[in-house]
């Protein structure tokens, strides 16, 4: 089976680890990560973010590595048939690229043709920019976003912070610590079947 086309829509300060660790592992097994983000084009820079529980009420947040964005964002979106997926990494970044009507137009695409949709930690705040997408649907992400997901008609789920959750063909989890059981279920729901000898 050839390798499928994952469009990965971020924004400055989306989470490092939920760009590199599944960008890294989709590619490892033969699919293609495309990493756009809205005015940008292939070799600019975007900037990450690194959140973590060290014992405040809240995540802090550190300055992650640079990724160097690898397609244009204006390229990806004259191009949305050929993807067969679309991944929004959590961090920063959702909360204002969501707010892009491309970014919204881009999303309606993969939810009206049915396409796989993958969201992790603050990805949601994407999906529900777009009426419609997790309405009905049972959804994983931090716990700060329980009342947007209630609110655009979804069930939230609280999962562990290691595990992933499956609806139909949309993936999600609470964020990057969920990342090796969320990107197993991406890629059962893509087809993609590991075999060891």
């Amino acid at each position: 089976m050839p390798g499928k086309k994952i469009l990965m829509l971020t924004g400055d300060f989306t989470e490092e680890y939920e760009i590199f660790v599944f960008q890294q592992a989709m590619e490892a097994v033969g699919h293609t990560v495309h990493i756009v983000c809205p005015d940008k084009k292939a070799g600019d820079i975007l900037r990450t973010s690194l959140h973590d529980f060290e014992g405040d009420q809240t995540y802090t947040e550190k300055l992650g590595h640079n990724v160097t964005i690898n397609k244009t964002f204006s390229e990806a979106e004259s191009q949305l048939d050929q993807y067969h997926a679309v991944y929004c990494a959590g961090g920063r970044g959702p909360e204002y690229i969501r707010t892009d009507k491309r970014v919204q137009a881009m999303v309606r695409h993969f939810h009206e043709q049915k396409k796989p949709i993958f969201t992790i930690c603050h990805g949601v705040q994407i999906l529900i920019a777009v009426d419609g997408v997790v309405r009905g649907k049972k959804v994983g992400a931090l716990g700060a976003c329980e009342p947007e997901v209630t609110l655009a008609g979804g069930t939230y789920i609280d999962l562990s912070p290691t595990e992933a959750y499956v609806d139909g063909t949309m993936v999600s989890a609470k964020g990057w610590t969920a990342l090796a059981a969320f990107m197993r279920e991406c890629l059962k729901v893509l087809g993609t079947e590991i075999h060891h000898s």
